[in-house]
């Protein structure tokens, strides 16, 4: 498969960073720049061909989607965005994916393969990433929005998560972050073959699990409950089964 030529269009750095050390284990694609505006990507386009455009929507001047009805020849386009409305609007536009952050490696994978199956042939579909390959290839990581900044935080660094009613609690090997977010949230941007829920009010670690009981798993110093409802897929995955 040739190289993707690739825009970042964000008006937050921070932003911006994420999709490139994301982009930065894909050899397949190459970032040629990141833009604060629709109007410094149009710019871009316009010197060079551009395959693929990661696009916030609520940008200065023009917004995401205005700037995708403004293409004659549209990219492959993949909007990133902290807000859920417009992805019925961005679907009418024919956008490859929709990404909500904070957009966790594996989310971002999954939309990556999107990409490839749009530009490999047949014979090419054995190259398509899995998600279990996310702890092969990378230091995965989640940003998380605490303190009024946004927290990184690696995969591998996490011991459990705890659900205090519309917040969550990150408990680390030397923090612990609350944010106000849903349990069910967050556990759908973690790799499944690292965590998994326990309980309504809990997901832990797999790689941190010291030993377990029917009704309890041990992490270090902690004892988190295992809900009647969860206790078979729980010994399952334990057991290996």
């Amino acid at each position: 498969m040739d190289q993707l030529k690739c825009l970042v269009v964000d008006d937050e750095p921070l932003a911006q960073n994420v999709i490139e050390n994301y982009l930065e284990q894909f050899s397949f694609i190459e970032l040629v720049a990141k833009c604060e505006n629709a109007l410094d990507a149009l710019k871009w386009m316009k010197q060079q061909k551009i395959d693929l455009v990661f696009l916030d929507i609520s940008m200065p001047f023009i917004s995401g989607i205005e700037f995708i009805k403004s293409l004659q020849i549209p990219s492959q386009i993949i909007l990133t965005t902290a807000h859920k409305e417009f992805a019925v609007e961005s679907y009418e536009l024919n956008v490859l994916d929709y990404l909500l952050k904070p957009i966790s490696f594996e989310r971002f994978l999954k939309a990556v393969n999107k990409v490839m199956r749009l530009n490999i042939t047949s014979t090419e579909n054995d190259l398509l990433f899995k998600p279990s390959q996310i702890t092969k290839n990378t230091d995965a990581f989640i940003y998380l929005r605490a303190d009024r900044k946004n927290i990184k935080v690696n995969f591998d660094d996490i011991l459990f998560i705890e659900s205090l009613k519309d917040y969550i609690k990150v408990v680390t090997k030397d923090k612990t972050i609350i944010t106000k977010q849903a349990i069910s949230s967050i556990e759908e941007n973690l790799p499944s073959d690292l965590f998994i829920r326990i309980h309504r009010s809990f997901i832990v670690s797999l790689k941190k699990i010291e030993s377990f009981t029917p009704e309890l798993i041990q992490i270090g110093k902690y004892e988190i409950p295992i809900s009647r409802s969860y206790r078979h897929e729980v010994e399952k995955a334990l057991r290996h089964e």
